[in-house]
C-alpha cells in the first residue's frame, strides 16, 4: 500500500485509529447479515407471503431513515468519538430488547428491536464512513473506505451463519423462535465492551479537505451542499444501490428454494449446504432448503462479496473510482437480467457473481459523494446514510412481483436500479468538476 494511505499532511500516522474504526464495519455487517435470514423465519412462523415478510427489511431501513439526520446533527456536536459511543449504546439497547420480545412473541416486538438496532447502526455509519476518508491522504479516501469494508465483508459472512443456527431449527419455526434472542444478547455484551474501549481510545476529530471552499464562510447554510451535483447524485445513487442490495440479499433464500434446479444426490452431505440438514426431497428430487440456502448465502455469496472488497481495494488503488463503479454497476445490471430470464444454473451463477460486483459500490459512492466537502462532510454523510431508506422499498416491490409473477421476475427491479448507479459513476467527473479520486491525479473541484 502507498505510504500516504494512513498519513495526514501533518505527518501523523492514523493506522491504529483506522483499525479500531474498522471494527465498527464488522459489527454493522454482522447485524445486517442476521437480518437477511430473518425474513424467511417469520414467513414460516406467521404464514406470511413474500411482501409481508419484507416488513423485516422495512423496519431495518426505516431506522436508518429516522435517525440519519439526528445522527449527523449529534456527530457534528459530539465529534466522531461521541457519535460512535452513542451509536454503540443504542445498538446494545436494541439487542437487549430481543430478550423481552421473545416473551411477547408478537411480530411488532421483533420489528421494534430491528428498528432500534438500525438506529444505532445509523450513528456508526454516519460517523465511520466519512471518518475513514480523512485518516490519510485525501486522494486515497476511496481505498481506505474499501479496506475498512473488508471487515464489513467478514461480518456479512458470519451474520447468516449465526442467524441460521438460531433462526432455523429441525423442530420447526416455533422452536427456533425461543432461541432468537441468544445471538443478540451476545452482541449486546460485545457492543457495551466496545463502547468502553472507544471511551478510552484517542479518536482525533480530523476535518475533511475543503476543495469547494465551503468552510470559508462558517454560516453557509446546509442547503449549499445540494448545489454540488456529485453529492446530490450520490444520494440518489446510494438510494438505488441499497435498494438493489436489500432486494437481492433479502430474497436470496426465497430464490434458492423456489427457482434453483434440483441438485445431485451426491451433494446431500456437502458441507457447503450444511450436510443432509440443508436439503429436502421433493417428488423424488433433491433440493436445497432454508438451512442450506443460508449456508450458500454465507459461504458462497458473502465470500464473493468479501473477495470483491479485497480485490476492490487493490483495483481502486490504481484506477479511477468513478469508472470502476460505473463498470461494476453495468455488469450487475446484466447479471440481474440473466436471473430474470430463468436460465437455470446460468441464472444461479449470475446471482452469486452479483455479490462480487456489488461489493465496492456502497463505500465508493460514499467517498465520491463527500469528496471535497470540508466540514460539511458530516452533514453530507447523514444524507447519504438516510438514502439507505431505499432498502425499505425494493424488498416490498420485489416481494409483490415474486408473489404474482415468480421470484426470478422480481430481479428486474434491481436490474434498472443498477443502471442509475452506473450513470452516476460514469458522469461523476463531470458532476464534481474533478478528474478522479485515487491514482496520481486527484484534481480539486471548482
Amino acid at each position: 500500500m502507498h505510504s500516504g494511505l494512513f498519513k495526514t499532511s501533518d505527518g501523523r500516522n492514523h493506522f491504529v485509529t483506522f483499525a479500531l474504526i474498522s471494527s465498527l464495519f464488522f459489527l454493522w455487517a454482522l447485524c445486517n447479515g442476521m437480518i437477511d435470514v430473518m425474513d424467511k423465519h417469520f414467513q414460516e412462523l406467521l404464514h406470511l407471503n413474500k411482501r409481508q415478510s419484507a416488513w423485516v427489511q422495512f423496519a431495518h431501513y426505516l431506522g436508518y431513515f429516522l435517525m440519519a439526520l439526528p445522527a449527523g446533527w449529534l456527530a457534528r456536536r459530539l465529534g466522531y468519538k461521541g457519535g460512535i459511543i452513542s451509536g454503540l449504546l443504542l445498538v446494545a439497547a436494541g439487542c437487549l430488547w430481543f430478550i423481552p420480545a421473545t416473551g411477547i412473541k408478537e411480530f411488532w416486538a421483533f420489528l421494534l428491536g430491528v428498528c432500534v438496532i438500525s438506529m444505532g447502526l445509523t450513528f456508526l455509519e454516519t460517523v465511520a464512513n466519512p471518518y475513514t476518508t480523512v485518516l490519510g491522504a485525501p486522494q486515497y479516501s476511496a481505498v481506505r473506505i474499501n479496506i475498512a469494508q473488508v471487515c464489513n465483508g467478514v461480518g456479512w459472512i458470519l451474520g447468516p451463519i449465526i442467524g441460521g443456527i438460531f433462526f432455523y431449527s429441525k423442530d420447526g419455526a416455533q422452536a427456533a423462535q425461543e432461541t432468537l434472542w441468544i445471538p443478540y444478547a451476545w452482541i449486546a455484551g460485545t457492543v457495551i465492551l466496545l463502547s468502553l474501549i472507544f471511551a478510552k481510545a484517542s479518536i482525533p476529530d480530523i476535518k475533511s479537505e475543503d476543495a469547494y471552499h465551503l468552510d470559508d464562510s462558517p454560516n453557509v447554510p446546509t442547503r449549499s451542499i445540494w448545489s454540488h451535483s456529485h453529492f446530490s447524485g450520490a444520494v440518489l445513487a446510494q438510494f438505488m444501490y441499497v435498494a438493489c442490495q436489500a432486494g437481492i440479499f433479502g430474497f436470496f433464500i426465497f430464490y434458492i428454494i423456489e427457482d434453483v434446479p434440483s441438485i445431485a444426490m451426491s451433494m446431500r452431505d456437502s458441507w457447503l449446504i450444511g450436510g443432509a440438514g440443508g436439503t429436502e426431497l421433493r417428488d423424488g428430487l433433491l433440493y436445497v432448503n432454508e438451512k442450506g440456502a443460508t449456508k450458500l448465502l454465507a459461504f458462497v455469496g458473502f465470500t464473493l462479496f468479501l473477495l470483491g472488497r479485497f480485490s476492490g481495494a487493490f483495483i481502486l488503488n490504481r484506477f479511477a473510482a468513478h469508472r470502476v463503479l460505473g463498470l461494476y454497476a453495468v455488469v450487475n445490471s446484466a447479471l440481474m437480467l440473466l436471473i430474470a430470464l430463468k436460465l437455470g444454473w446460468l441464472s444461479v451463477v449470475a446471482l452469486f457473481l452479483s455479490f462480487f460486483f456489488m461489493s465496492i459500490m456502497f463505500p465508493t459512492i460514499f467517498a465520491l459523494g463527500i469528496h471535497g466537502l470540508g466540514s460539511k462532510a458530516k452533514v453530507a454523510s447523514s444524507f447519504i446514510v438516510m438514502a439507505i431508506m431505499g432498502g425499505a422499498l425494493m424488498p416490498k416491490l420485489m416481494g409483490w412481483i415474486g408473489d404474482n409473477h415468480g421470484m426470478s421476475a422480481g430481479f428486474l427491479m434491481p436490474c434498472f436500479g443498477f443502471l442509475i448507479v452506473a450513470f452516476y459513476g460514469f458522469f461523476w467527473s463531470r458532476l464534481s468538476g474533478s478528474k478522479a479520486i485515487v491514482g496520481v491525479d486527484a484534481s480539486k473541484g471548482h
